[in-house]
């Protein structure tokens, strides 16, 4: 199942996907407008911290224009939790078979994590087309990307893991990468100083270097 063109098309036209791991449930509406005013309205919030739930449904709730998703889906209870809560997509740090067939038999647009060509197979036999490369710099990073590509044209990449706004560019001039997720737009320290109008600067940084590859 290929994702919905909506959410294919909103990741690409944007480049950046936000990877965040909220701490608090009151963080997550600044946040969301932080990154949304700075011309990011799409968001992975993960779950790496038992906030997750509550984060994206008040992001959901409160938050209209930002597109949310959930991350570092591991089981399926945590993909289950993450739909109720108003998760308009899945992302995985890897390929678990359990996971992403449960969300397909939910219809939910799901992002399993690959890091090698068989996992990337596995992908194929469920017709997707669109999957996370984590972690991308240990990996080989846009080099690894390239190589995967060429047997393998008709799949899609969003490299994750080692993403910076120093590189951003070299992955967003791939064809075959539609966006990078990014945790450094919304770091740890940040989120516990308040600091959103540095959340907002970084984002509005990253797409501009996005819309400036994408230009060329």
């Amino acid at each position: 199942m290929d994702l919905p063109m909506d959410l294919a098309t909103t990741l690409a036209a944007y480049g950046v996907l936000p990877v965040v791991t909220v701490t608090r449930p009151d963080q997550a509406v600044p946040l969301a407008e932080a990154l949304l005013a700075g011309g990011l309205p799409c968001i992975e919030i993960t779950f790496r911290s038992d906030a997750a739930v509550e984060a994206i449904r008040a992001i959901r709730s409160r938050v209209p224009g930002m597109l949310v998703g959930a991350g570092t889906v591991l089981t399926t209870a945590q993909a289950d939790a993450a739909v109720d809560a108003g998760a308009a997509f899945l992302v995985s740090p890897g390929f678990d078979p359990a996971v992403v067939d449960h969300a397909l038999a939910r219809h939910i647009p799901v992002l399993p994590g690959i890091a090698t060509p068989s996992e990337l197979q596995a992908a194929l036999r469920r017709d997707l087309r669109l999957v996370k490369v984590f972690p991308a710099a240990v990996l080989g990073g846009p080099a690894y990307l390239q190589a995967l590509a060429g047997p393998y044209p008709m799949m899609r990449f969003v490299p994750t893991g080692g993403v910076t706004a120093a590189n951003l560019a070299d992955y967003l001039a791939l064809a075959c990468v539609v966006a990078v997720g990014g945790t450094w737009l919304a770091r740890a320290d940040t989120l516990a100083a308040g600091d959103w109008p540095a959340i907002e600067r970084l984002a509005s940084e990253a797409v501009a270097i996005a819309t400036r590859v994408r230009a060329a």
